[in-house]
């Protein structure tokens, strides 16, 4: 991989004619940060998702509630953007094409769908992106009381979409017309649990060929930007970091640099398909939580990396049975000045082997 040039000038500069076209159109300013995502699972697996996030996270259930055609349940944690765990009861499924691959197979419904950012005007949102050719779920914003949202196609790129909430009233999600849903789960008493914050970050596996496109299509859909990237050449492999601002959630990207050179990055794209990997949550007494996730059932991809002298430690679970998703515990130091650091990313990257 020698041949390789570390170069993201060229992502840069588009990068820039993104910005320039969010002022032009009025979108600056429009969307602001991460209010919640969608994890969608098979009907039969949402008590038990709602379960491994109640034992190895410190969310908690604050609504559950169903229709005809869908459960839902909202985790929520008081410094976090929320959780919505949903199973679909029948209909089509938009999502669906980019769920079957190697290792999701009899998971047809399966993946963290909508990454939903807040807006303050939803209405100028739709008709100015309409006008740039960005295609919805819906024609309108559905309207369910509190809240107005409308969500786009799923990416080509990721296999995600984008969401936007505009809130007008209290901040609760059950429309008047659903019932109540009854789950036999609850939190465990661990004292450990309260080590655990909200999310700081999600990262997504996208091929390298989209790897611009994906990021440059996020840009334009939000108010984010690309931040870095850390050139793992060794294991053909980039990740990217976009950013609202310092203190906001992040959306990390992570492609291969050649389709061809295969790499654990590439084989998860052969075994998972393009879609998100991890979802990362703050951590406090990392080791000590650490091991009481252990000693409570959680495995492990790898041990924990990074030292304080590094100024961050992270850990990779192994990924969900019920969502596919990984969780990242991380913990930075108050004497990091960073994001990530390239040598946790490559030790995290080359974990994704063990999967």
């Amino acid at each position: 991989m020698s041949d390789i040039v570390e170069d993201d000038s060229k992502i840069l500069k588009l990068s820039e004619k993104i910005r320039d076209l969010r002022i032009q159109y009025g979108l600056d300013g429009l969307v602001g940060g991460l209010d919640h995502i969608i994890i969608n699972v098979e009907e039969e697996n949402i008590d038990s998702a709602c379960q491994e996030y109640l034992m190895f996270t410190n969310f908690n259930v604050s609504e559950c509630f169903e229709d005809g055609s869908c459960i839902r349940i909202v985790l929520k944690h008081p410094e976090s953007s929320d959780i919505i765990l949903q199973a679909r009861k029948y209909g089509s499924n938009p999502f669906r094409k980019h769920n079957i691959h190697d290792k999701t197979s009899g998971f047809a419904d399966t993946r963290l769908e909508s990454y939903v950012f807040d807006t303050k005007n939803i209405e100028r949102y739709i008709n100015v992106q309409k006008e740039l050719g960005v295609h919805f779920q819906s024609e309108e914003p559905v309207d369910l009381g509190h809240f107005l949202f409308i969500q786009t196609t799923p990416s080509e790129y990721t296999g995600n979409s984008i969401g936007l909430i505009e809130w007008r009233g209290d901040r609760f999600y059950e429309p008047e017309f659903c019932n109540h849903y009854e789950i036999d789960t609850e939190k465990p008493d661990r004292e450990y649990l309260s080590n655990i914050g909200g999310l700081d970050h999600a990262a997504t596996r996208v091929r390298a060929k989209n790897r611009d496109a994906a990021i440059l299509e996020f840009m334009h859909l939000t108010n984010y930007d690309f931040k870095y990237s850390f050139f793992i050449k060794s294991l053909n492999s980039i990740t990217n970091v976009a950013r609202l601002c310092e203190e906001d959630f992040a959306m990390v990207f992570t492609s291969g640099i050649d389709d061809s050179k295969g790499g654990p990055t590439e084989e998860f794209m052969n075994n998972y398909g393009a879609r998100t990997h991890h979802l990362a949550y703050n951590t406090e007494n990392i080791k000590e939580t650490v091991e009481g996730l252990k000693t409570d059932g959680m495995d492990f991809l790898l041990d924990l990396t990074g030292s304080e002298t590094d100024g961050l430690e992270q850990i990779f679970s192994i990924p969900s049975p019920t969502t596919f998703l990984v969780n990242e515990y991380i913990h930075r130091y108050k004497n990091f000045d960073g994001f990530f650091t390239k040598n946790n990313v490559e030790v995290l990257t080359k974990a994704t082997e063990n999967q």
